[in-house]
């Protein structure tokens, strides 16, 4: 896949990763990139930068992603890459109160769903296209603090997974970007045990995401070393829980 000439959805695009994909979509030669947010005000913002569009959605809401779709594709034209890339962070276990876990699943889970359910059919349609979703390294191993960030981000990474499978041979390209800590709004505090690896910029995760995109590569590692723990969890399980156990004593004691 090459950016060049195409039309280019990214949600969460007013700030972070979102908005460093908006920025080397349009450095890369994109037609046009829609830059979709919440924050309509930081979304213009981004898209007066690159000559780009912004449009206010709120990614929970299965009527705004439709309504993002259908306005995209009536006024920029087909959309070539949609970027699923919005989510937050929900600190805590089994105590988080349920209306927080809700929140954040329909941010973290619901929202490429519906993005999925909006774009991939038109995509078939016209000869196919690119889904991209931004999950994280938690998706792949877990999150030391965070029992919502990590059981939402294992369940998007499962969803890219399906996608991939189910729609592959329909055209459908798949990638999920799955980072350790980035500086963003979401680490302003710091990166927690995340950082462990260091904690790098949005535009580091944008370089190896382009890349990945030119490979058409499913799985984006901006950090690589994410690589070696995912191959010591599968190779013994209890082994890998007992090492995160101790890194999560580790991070308590500071």
């Amino acid at each position: 896949m090459k950016l060049t000439d195409k039309v280019a959805v990214v949600t969460g695009g007013a700030s972070g990763i979102g908005a460093a994909l908006c920025l080397r979509f349009a450095a890369e030669g994109a037609r046009d990139v829609v830059v979709a947010d919440m924050d309509l005000q930081g979304a213009r913002r981004v898209a007066d930068e690159i000559n780009g569009t912004a449009v206010g959605c709120d990614v929970s809401r299965q009527e705004d992603i439709r309504a993002l779709v259908d306005k995209t594709e009536s006024e920029q034209g087909p959309i070539d890459v949609f970027c699923s890339n919005a989510g937050i962070m929900v600190l805590g276990g089994l105590e988080v109160p349920d209306e927080d876990w809700q929140r954040i699943w329909e941010i973290n889970v619901m929202a490429h769903v519906y993005a999925g359910r909006a774009v991939i059919d038109k995509m078939i349609a016209r000869g196919g296209g690119y889904f991209v979703i931004t999950a994280s390294a938690a998706g792949l191993l877990s999150q030391i603090g965070s029992a919502p960030y990590s059981v939402t981000k294992h369940a998007a990474v499962g969803l890219a997974e399906n996608i991939a499978i189910t729609y592959g041979d329909q055209g459908i390209r798949v990638s999920v970007i799955c980072p350790q800590a980035v500086e963003t709004k979401m680490t302003r505090q710091g990166g927690g045990v995340a950082a462990v690896d260091g904690m790098i910029s949005p535009d580091r995760v944008v370089d190896e995401t382009i890349a990945g995109l030119a490979e058409e590569r499913f799985l984006i590692l901006p950090h690589p070393e994410v690589v070696t723990y995912m191959q010591r969890k599968t190779s013994d399980y209890d082994r890998w829980l007992k090492g995160m156990r101790r890194l999560q004593g580790k991070f308590a004691k500071g």
